[in-house]
């Protein structure tokens, strides 16, 4: 019998697909060709991961190729109807992670947590426990090309990752500017071309304190500024767990959502990283969390969950 290939199946997002990395790591570890199934917009998240051996395109046509391949199993790291679809017509064995929909729905509703404790990273894994697959406790995975340089000269400087994919995720303005204000460094803000606007208020309200790269960048160079700080201040975001792949210290801002989820920053086992890390959020709301995911504004209007975040302990 020649090398079995598994197919890994996550379609989006950016944070989501680096928190696969250990599964995926782990099948490349046990012998499996690894492929992975993603959306167009998210094949630069993996494509250079030395531990998959193909990337596909999420596309219909692509089915017919799929099948040719001769998959063994299927490891379904998104579990949502289109993958459980894609999955029945393919017609190759898998499993899909538990995503606890009704726990989440209430802890988002009725403010009962029962959660596992546990990361979402040992969740994915249960997907691939019938390869026989273990954590190796060594962290996620970002690989950033050797010739992608670090845009940012500074030596010493803090990043933050001013962007979010919704804006109950997201820091704001004057948030930002109370975190630059008692930065011991100079502060580099890294996102996306739809972070630009609050990039431009950010810099209105810090003047040269800031370095504002959002926009200007590829996620490769945004990649190396984080890899290149001191410290990682973030939201809830992708550029979180990009942050942790590279084992940098992580002030993580909670906003509507809560590390309760389990999606906090995953780090490698006696990391010191994650000792010198903190998780900032607003406790003891009543509205909070109010979406496992996000909104595009506070549903109460206050979004007290951001505003009134205490930055005392922030050095």
């Amino acid at each position: 019998m020649g090398i079995q290939k598994v197919l890994v199946i996550r379609f989006s997002s950016i944070g989501d697909i680096v928190l696969t990395t250990p599964v995926v790591r782990a099948l490349a570890k046990k012998g499996y060709e690894v492929h992975f199934l993603t959306k167009k917009a998210f094949k630069s998240v993996v494509q250079s991961n030395e531990n998959i051996a193909k990337v596909w395109i999420w596309e219909k046509k692509e089915l017919a190729q799929l099948k040719a391949e001769g998959f063994h199993f299927v490891v379904d790291l998104h579990n949502n109807l289109r993958s459980r679809r894609f999955r029945f017509r393919l017609g190759v064995k898998g499993k899909a992670f538990p995503k606890l929909n009704i726990k989440k729905m209430l802890l988002v509703h009725f403010k009962r947590d029962k959660m596992p404790k546990k990361h979402i990273v040992e969740r994915y894994f249960q997907a691939a426990q019938p390869l026989g697959v273990e954590s190796d406790g060594l962290g996620l995975d970002f690989f950033i090309d050797p010739s992608v340089e670090n845009p940012v000269s500074e030596k010493k400087y803090y990043a933050i990752a001013v962007g979010a994919a919704h804006a109950t995720k997201q820091l704001p303005a004057n948030l930002i500017a109370n975190i630059v204000a008692k930065a011991p460094y100079l502060i580099v803000l890294v996102g996306g071309p739809a972070d630009v606007a609050l990039a431009r208020e950010v810099e209105m309200l810090c003047g040269h304190k800031v370095i504002n790269t959002v926009g200007k960048t590829s996620l490769a160079e945004s990649a190396r500024i984080l890899e290149g700080a001191l410290k990682v201040i973030s939201p809830d975001t992708g550029m979180m767990h990009i942050a942790a792949a590279l084992n940098k210290p992580i002030y993580s801002f909670w906003g509507n959502t809560v590390p309760e989820f389990g999606m906090y920053p995953y780090f490698p086992a006696n990391s010191e990283s994650e000792n010198l890390s903190k998780k900032f959020e607003v406790k003891g709301l009543s509205c909070r969390p109010c979406s496992k995911i996000g909104y595009g504004k506070c549903p109460k209007g206050h979004f007290k969950c951001m505003m009134n975040q205490d930055l005392s302990s922030f050095v």
